[in-house]
């Protein structure tokens, strides 16, 4: 694996939150192969990229206590609290209701869950990451912090038409993936398009926000937050990933370096710092397969 310069290195550590303790929501050691269920849950948890989004930016904001702003053409939506505060977060939730909302995007009141939560990915999570996921929220500190409304104009605003855009966009379990792969590439579809949901940035979107998957992994002409735009990461040699390696993809979901000699920024900082840094060496190999068995596309 490539050495990055000291001092280079010392700067991507810095970026990345590495060198310093991390304002992490984890009460336990995140381990895919414990039989605990807490300690299991840790690594879903961080495989679902869960942190970044349910933690305000901010020295003095909350581990998963919401609040972070999500800038779209539809307006702005402020994540909810995700501990188990019974009043404010979910701790009043049974597991059927997690289940619920993570599979179907449906709350515990019956509502349709906007799709800036991507339960079109959670949809295909397996049973024993969802119930370990379940028993590691159950686990980190309560916070008491009410949940900010969202902040959508008209006609955005009406949740009564969340079911059409759910009847155009939205198949509930598993996404359909080609038969005779090997193991690694099947893993490597289930971090990506389920539990990494990579697909939520990284693929274009039509104009009521439905992701376009006849251009999947393609990008995205603009990143969630407005700051830049989502690059291509499919195997196209010019536009997106074809000239790496798997060896460069790992590497970089590892420690935000790219074969330019570049760093990660933007929004992957945080991706990469909370969530794949995190996966095992066999899991980012894993994702590197399948990325680079799509079909290349042209880029954005």
């Amino acid at each position: 694996m490539r050495q990055l310069p000291v001092l280079t290195a010392l700067g991507l550590m810095l970026a990345l939150g590495l060198a310093g303790p991390a304002r992490a929501a984890d009460p336990v050691p995140a381990d895919p192969a414990s039989a605990d269920p807490v300690v299991r849950g840790a690594y879903v948890f961080a495989a679902g990229g869960c942190a970044a989004c349910h933690t305000a930016p901010g020295a003095d904001a909350k581990p998963l206590a919401g609040g972070r702003a999500l800038k779209t053409p539809f307006g702005t939506f402020y994540t909810p609290n995700i501990t188990p505060d019974p009043d404010t977060g979910i701790g009043k939730w049974s597991e059927d209701d997690f289940r619920r909302a993570m599979r179907q995007g449906v709350s515990p009141q019956g509502d349709d869950y906007y799709p800036a939560f991507p339960y079109t990915s959670f949809t295909g999570i397996t049973d024993r990451d969802l119930d370990d996921l379940w028993a590691y929220l159950r686990s980190v500190q309560p916070v008491h912090q009410a949940n900010q409304p969202h902040e959508l104009g008209w006609p955005f605003s009406w949740r009564s038409l969340l079911p059409g855009w759910r009847l155009l966009n939205f198949t509930e379990g598993p996404p359909l993936v080609a038969v005779g792969q090997s193991s690694e590439w099947y893993r490597g579809a289930y971090l990506v398009r389920v539990l990494g949901h990579c697909g939520e940035c990284h693929t274009p979107r039509d104009l009521l926000g439905g992701l376009n998957w006849y251009s999947p992994f393609s990008g995205n002409p603009q990143a969630p937050d407005g700051d830049g735009k989502i690059p291509n990461i499919t195997p196209d040699p010019k536009h997106g990933i074809g000239e790496w390696s798997d060896k460069d993809i790992a590497y970089y979901l590892e420690t935000g370096g790219m074969p330019d000699g570049d760093f990660a920024g933007g929004a992957m900082v945080e991706v990469i710092k909370n969530d794949t840094s995190k996966l095992t060496d066999g899991d980012r190999q894993a994702i590197a397969t399948y990325l680079k068995s799509l079909t290349p596309l042209p880029g954005r």
